[in-house]
């Protein structure tokens, strides 16, 4: 809840800057109940898993796929469409510790990850790209001509004939 006081030299809305609803909304649309989940102890040591961000959207003729994957190359990524399912996995390696090293801060994360995606029918599965560059993954998945858009004109009364005076 925001806490809304008037100005009374200009009558305009003055906002309390310690609660902001749309802060607070994206915090907790942030928040991932199940992250704790994921965590495990290695030797002691808290770790992980790599679960890589994802950015989905729609645009006029294509579904556009982005994903954070640092330190993953091309070689291991897996993208597959199966019917109307697009499901994108991979592995990022653990790199070699030598027991020699003391580490202060281990906050990386590895292992595999696996996310699928159900499209909507329509899509043309014979010209979906994918492209990995400076670790982030771009998956373009573009629509039928058939089913894209298409803007209708409105004709109003009397259009297409001559108006009488």
């Amino acid at each position: 809840m925001a806490i809304i006081r008037r100005n009374d030299t200009d009558r305009g809305l003055v906002r309390n800057r310690g609660l902001d609803p749309f802060e607070m909304m994206q915090d907790l649309l942030r928040w991932d109940p199940f992250r704790e989940l994921s965590r495990g102890v290695v030797g002691g040591t808290e770790v992980t898993n790599f679960i890589p961000a994802f950015e989905v959207k729609e645009t006029k003729d294509s579904y556009v796929f982005k994903a954070d994957l640092p330190g993953i190359k091309e070689d291991g990524l897996d993208i597959s469409l199966t019917g109307n399912r697009l499901t994108i996995s991979g592995q990022r390696q653990e790199e070699k510790k030598d027991e020699g090293d003391r580490h202060f801060v281990y906050e990386r994360s590895f292992g595999s990850f696996s996310r699928s995606f159900t499209l909507p029918e329509g899509i043309d599965v014979d010209h979906v790209q994918a492209e990995l560059k400076d670790g982030v993954l771009n998956v373009v998945v573009p629509k039928k001509p058939e089913v894209q858009p298409k803007r209708i004109l409105v004709k109003g009364p009397g259009e297409g004939e001559k108006a009488k005076a």
